[in-house]
């Protein structure tokens, strides 16, 4: 089956190239329900890959919580920095 040719609005992100960027940026639907969205899918799209699988382990569970916990501590490095120079005595 030949290839058929794909606008570009319709294309995926990791199928852009650099040079059409830009208009593919542009073709995006940047409200806030193209925002939502877009949420909507990506969520779609990591829960039927790691989560709702026959044969399901823990790596999807656990890359959620990695992800949280790295999260967390970037939220908190100002005041996990700021403790680190304290003197407590």
């Amino acid at each position: 089956m030949a290839d058929r040719a794909v606008s570009l609005a319709e294309k995926r992100l990791m199928d852009v190239k650099l040079n059409e960027l830009g208009a593919w940026l542009g073709g995006r639907d940047f409200t806030p329900n193209g925002v939502l969205s877009a949420i909507r899918r990506g969520h779609d799209r990591y829960y039927n890959k790691y989560i709702n699988v026959k044969k399901g382990g823990i790596g999807g569970v656990a890359m959620l919580l990695v992800g949280y916990v790295a999260i967390s501590y970037l939220w908190e490095y100002d005041h996990i920095k700021h403790d680190r120079w304290r003197k407590y005595h």
